[in-house]
């Protein structure tokens, strides 16, 4: 079975966060195919980014964690496109009303159930949205 990450699972593995310590261990230990979505891999910019605008990377520090992600993807990872069903999936879930999803967490749910993916996140509000629509996750 496949394994779907998000930025949440991504970040950890290229900068000091709450998660480094668990991050790759925990990766490390699935013996599954990590798909990662182009969508994935624009909040790991976008996260590398706000941290240099915060100043808790350097300009530099922040190419490097580029840099080393795009080899680590480009090695370990199948990369996937968000498709047009993904985003109406999305659409349909937040329109729900039940469940407080944000955009991007329901395509994240979107892409894990089309590829038939286990979700992987530290999110714990993208964890349980995801369980109650039926999405395994890690």
């Amino acid at each position: 079975m496949s394994v779907y990450l998000d930025a949440s699972v991504i970040v950890p593995l290229f900068v000091v966060d709450p998660f480094s310590r668990s991050a790759p261990q925990q990766i490390a230990a699935l013996d599954d195919d990590l798909a990662l979505s182009d969508f994935t891999a624009a909040e790991f910019a976008s996260a590398i980014a706000k941290k240099v605008r915060e100043r808790d990377l350097t300009t530099r520090e922040a190419k490097l964690a580029f840099e080393a992600f795009d080899k680590w993807a480009a090695r370990l990872a199948r990369r996937v496109e968000i498709v047009a069903a993904d985003m109406a999936e999305c659409v349909v879930m937040i329109r729900r009303l039940d469940l407080p999803l944000r955009a991007p967490d329901a395509l994240h749910i979107a892409a894990a159930g089309r590829l038939n993916a286990r979700l992987f996140t530290f999110d714990g509000q993208l964890k349980r949205c995801a369980k109650k629509l039926g999405i395994p996750v890690i």
